[in-house]
């Protein structure tokens, strides 16, 4: 369901340059100011994401976590013997 929005540009630059890119793709401007705001939510959810990997590497440091390729490679040798 399509909602409307107004959105103020108070860069008349930023603003004509939207309008031209829009013209030169040959399509709305509001598809491009669509894209742009989904992007920028995945960049954010990507940070987000960043930051939950970084504590669960930090805890499984602080556990005595094992590299895999290291652990296998001991269980390998381990049922060598």
């Amino acid at each position: 369901m399509a909602k409307r929005m107004t959105v103020v540009f108070d860069d008349e630059a930023l603003y004509i340059a939207l309008k031209l890119e829009a013209v030169r793709r040959g399509c709305p401007a509001k598809d491009i100011v669509a894209a742009a705001v989904r992007e920028w939510l995945e960049v954010l959810e990507d940070e987000e994401l960043h930051k939950e990997l970084d504590e669960i590497r930090k805890e499984w440091q602080r556990e005595g976590g094992t590299e895999a390729g290291e652990f296998f490679s001991e269980l390998a040798a381990e049922q060598k013997q």
